[in-house]
């Protein structure tokens, strides 16, 4: 007598419900994920926010000149200075990012010193009374901001450049002195278009 024992067939047939329903899954997942919910966000972001979803360009007599979210370098005394910037050659976009540098690094150091006796002598301060947002780079490389601080070593200098007084300048930062979301996080001077202002004198 022999004893027969009956095996599951695992032939094809057997696992083609499966599969077939591993490959709707799949594909159901792929359009909400991929195309659904990208399409949605991106009407919604355009619809109710359409400036920011746009870039927060700026325009001057109809020629973007930048952006309010991405700082730019400036030159002369009669402007500004940022945060110095690490990201490609300084304020490049498609090479966001930091110096990747350790607060032990000598290399660091040497150019935070060198940095900060620059700026000393530029701004006619001490070394000491260098923000130190003037001599280190944001995480992006891209940040638009400085300190109160920051702006304030630089008034002297960019009303005298100017023909200005230093109240003149002051209050111009005061106006271009910008809060987080929702009023949030510490106050930051947007150099972008505070020099934009100096410039057309507003």
């Amino acid at each position: 007598m022999t004893l027969q024992t009956e095996i599951p067939s695992l032939s094809s047939s057997g696992h083609q419900p499966g599969l077939l329903a591993w490959l709707r899954f799949s594909l159901i997942w792929l359009l909400l994920a991929g195309l659904l919910y990208p399409l949605v966000t991106t009407v919604l972001a355009g619809t109710l926010f359409p400036r920011q979803a746009n870039g927060s360009l700026i325009e001057e007599n109809g020629t973007v000149v930048g952006s309010r979210l991405i700082g730019q370098s400036f030159s002369g005394d009669q402007y500004f200075v940022g945060r110095p910037s690490a990201a490609g050659a300084g304020y490049d976009p498609v090479n966001a990012s930091g110096s990747n540098l350790a607060t032990s690094n000598p290399a660091l150091r040497e150019r935070i010193q060198a940095s900060a006796q620059s700026i000393a002598q530029r701004e006619g301060i001490p070394v000491t009374q260098v923000p130190v947002d003037l001599v280190t780079a944001s995480g992006s490389g891209l940040d638009p901001h400085i300190t109160s601080a920051g702006a304030a070593v630089q008034v002297a200098r960019v009303a005298k450049a100017r023909g200005m007084t230093d109240d003149q300048v002051r209050t111009l930062v005061q106006s271009h002195t910008e809060r987080g979301v929702l009023g949030l996080g510490q106050p930051g001077v947007n150099v972008l278009t505070l020099n934009l202002a100096l410039d057309a004198g507003r």
